[in-house]
């Protein structure tokens, strides 16, 4: 099996272990702050490191726990990530995360139904604090404001609205960072987590180019990057482009085709993300040969990535029904993906409320 396959059919493993967990809820008792904050860190670069460094200045004595995602290896676009997740979460130690644990496998899921997983997380963690990139653009700042408050402001269709006053605060759609915000703010509400006061808002840098980063990383040259990432990204990814163990853009071809070709309709129309018109476009198109005739089968969704984050479910078959209920357990196990030293180890126990903790190993 292909580094890609053994990844897939252990976290397949893990989802359904986590599944079947019953979270222990313990009384957690700590002064210790803590600051969680999400991120893919796909690799990390200095956004996400001048994100991490202000909200630790903001409060030095603060546990700083990084939430990476997560089962799957699929980012929130339905994307193979560049670097398995304990590799991102060994870059984030070495420069000031006190703590990474797993997030949510995103790669298969709705972007609400990973945002409520993420928002489940920052509740089990007893977060105090939750730093978050943001553009400067027309009419956000009354945004920020009003999450602040603590409002359950939501983005709806060409609209952001707070549900709290019922106003109208943005007419329009909001860029992909900015529309994180509104969308933790809308899934904290939902579970009745109190946010008031706990977002640390952290304008966006720039000089940072994702595409020029991904390109340097498949071409293994860092000479126009170099002033984008830390040293410690860098030296990561040329270890792993040694080792050969660069994941981006890596797909299990057969199990794809295998789900897409022999699943039945009922089958496929009740995995995640599938519709009874989009099963039936699969059933209609098959056989299929390759990846690219199956995206050409997909129905255009909402989201611009729908059709891989499709991809990711096919290449992860598993019925919404589960998915729901995985969400609702969420999460049922806390995995540790890394941490600084044992004394930040300890502490974030005292802080958490689940009793369900795992170390993870890495899978050689």
């Amino acid at each position: 099996m292909s580094q890609v396959s053994n990844i897939l059919s252990r976290d397949m493993e893990f989802f359904y272990n986590d599944l079947n967990e019953n979270c222990n809820v313990s009384d957690a008792s700590s002064d210790i702050n803590l600051i969680a904050d999400f991120t893919e860190y796909n690799p990390l670069h200095n956004g996400h490191f001048h994100c991490m460094k202000t909200a630790k200045h903001m409060f030095p004595d603060s546990l700083f726990v990084a939430v990476v995602p997560g089962l799957f290896e699929r980012s929130g676009r339905g994307i193979p990530y560049i670097l398995p997740r304990e590799v991102r979460a060994e870059i984030a130690i070495s420069v000031g995360a006190d703590v990474v644990v797993e997030g949510p496998p995103m790669g298969i899921m709705g972007s609400g139904q990973y945002s409520l997983c993420l928002c489940r997380m920052f509740k089990a963690l007893n977060t105090d604090y939750i730093p978050r990139g943001y553009k400067p653009v027309e009419g956000i700042d009354e945004i920020l404001k009003r999450v602040n408050l603590g409002h359950h402001v939501a983005s709806k269709p060409y609209k952001v609205v707070d549900r709290t006053t019922n106003e109208i605060l943005l007419k329009g759609k909001l860029e992909e960072d900015n529309y994180v915000i509104t969308s933790f703010a809308n899934s904290l509400s939902k579970i009745g987590f109190d946010f008031k006061d706990k977002f640390i808002f952290v304008e966006r840098i720039g000089g940072v180019s994702g595409t020029l980063i991904r390109e340097s990383i498949l071409e293994d040259n860092f000479d126009n990057v170099l002033d984008m990432m830390p040293p410690k990204t860098i030296e990561v990814l040329k270890r792993e482009i040694k080792n050969d163990s660069i994941i981006y853009g890596i797909r299990d071809a057969d199990r794809i085709l295998e789900t897409a070709n022999q699943y039945s309709f009922d089958d496929l129309a009740g995995l995640n993300l599938f519709s009874d018109k989009l099963a039936q476009s699969i059933v209609e198109n098959r056989p299929f040969d390759n990846i690219d005739e199956i995206e050409d089968a997909i129905l255009q969704g909402f989201s611009t990535h729908f059709r891989q984050r499709v991809l990711s479910v096919l290449e992860n078959p598993i019925p919404k029904k589960l998915v729901s209920q995985y969400i609702d357990k969420y999460p049922s196990v806390i995995r540790i993906l890394g941490y600084k030293n044992d004394d930040c180890l300890e502490k974030f126990k005292k802080k958490i409320n689940n009793e369900n903790i795992s170390l993870f190993k890495r899978q050689l």
